[in-house]
């Protein structure tokens, strides 16, 4: 069955939409799922002097937490009164987050694309098309979601639901700032600190490893096999800009209409001959180093000539959990046995 993992699907509905709305010549009018804007994000993200002043202290959470809690999400402030006892994650990234910080015990259900840490409970929630009387039915204390297709947050609001609706950052802080969120309205502020701490030290550890030739390499990131791709301006884009590799698609999104996630032509990429291609799309589309090398025209890309094709796991390569790291670390690994011509 062809799967195309969720976030990005939801992002590239959101992006195609916008782009169709749109006015051309306003390329700032996109602030959507995968592109939040560096200043959204800041604006809509606390840190951690805004977190001590939000906090007043009547009980005590997992970890170091305190309730009632205020923190800023991307639906606004939220208060959540005393520690969360039966969260919903209608997010796979977010369920990667809960577990990974220490709110797994917490988690009372979650969506059918949360298929990760295996200690969690099998998803039974539709995410695209959320029902609110079915979450209600699991009485949660506290909802998690990545994206509200209609009014899911106003309703939960109008049942006393505490409701986090956290899209996807624009880069590493605002990956880092929802840890920091989900810590804090869960009563796992030490827990949270110590993730980003662990990936903070992992990113140097696998940036100070990177061959000296890894510099100004370009590379095609393909999310399925109609050539979607993503920007250097989305959270997966940054991984490898961390790695000071060189993104195709920017140039194809130039006139930033696309959210974020160009599609782009065959044309376009057998030109701009890629030094690496990176598919996201093994699984959702059964694409390969093999299948590309037999689409017309493609047999004499440089990426091709020198076995430079790589599969990454579609939903790390999807999800802004801690679990980017992996992603990180198989890129560098590609351009580290990457041997450069001449």
């Amino acid at each position: 069955m062809r799967h195309r993992p969720m976030t990005l699907a939801l992002a590239l509905v959101a992006a195609l939409a916008l782009a169709a709305c749109g006015d051309d010549t306003d390329s700032d009018a996109v602030p959507q799922s995968g592109d939040r804007p560096e200043e959204t994000a800041e604006d809509t993200s606390p840190d951690s002097s805004d977190e001590s002043d939000d906090t007043t202290t009547t009980s005590d959470g997992a970890d170091g937490g305190a309730f009632p809690v205020t923190v800023e999400a991307d639906n606004g402030s939220v208060t959540i009164e005393a520690t969360p006892e039966r969260i919903i994650s209608l997010s796979a990234t977010h369920t990667e987050m809960l577990f990974a910080l220490g709110a797994g015990d917490q988690v009372a259900a979650v969506d059918l694309q949360s298929d990760y840490p295996p200690e969690a409970p099998d998803g039974e929630l539709d995410a695209f098309q959320p029902n609110v009387e079915a979450i209600a039915g699991y009485e949660p204390d506290l909802v998690v979601l990545s994206y509200d297709p209609g009014d899911v947050v106003e309703s939960l609001e109008l049942l006393e639901v505490p409701a986090l609706l956290l899209d996807a950052p624009a880069d590493f802080d605002g990956i880092y700032r929802q840890v920091e969120v989900l810590g804090a309205a869960t009563g796992n502020v030490g827990g949270a600190a110590e993730v980003v701490g662990q990936m903070q030290t992992d990113i140097d550890q696998i940036v100070a490893d990177l061959p000296e030739h890894a510099e100004g390499l370009t590379y095609f990131h393909e999310l399925d096999d109609t050539y979607y791709s993503v920007t250097s301006q989305t959270f997966i884009g940054q991984v490898y800009a961390l790695l000071g590799l060189e993104n195709i698609a920017d140039e194809a999104e130039a006139a930033g209409t696309a959210g974020g996630y160009p599609q782009l032509s065959a044309e376009f990429i057998i030109e701009s001959d890629p030094d690496l291609i990176f598919l996201a799309d093994a699984t959702c589309c059964d694409q390969s180093p093999e299948t590309v090398a037999g689409r017309p025209g493609w047999e004499g890309l440089s990426a091709v000539a020198n076995d430079a094709v790589f599969v990454v796991d579609d939903d790390v390569a999807s999800r802004w959990s801690p679990r980017i790291i992996d992603l990180l670390r198989n890129v560098a690994e590609a351009v580290t046995t990457f041997e450069p011509a001449g």
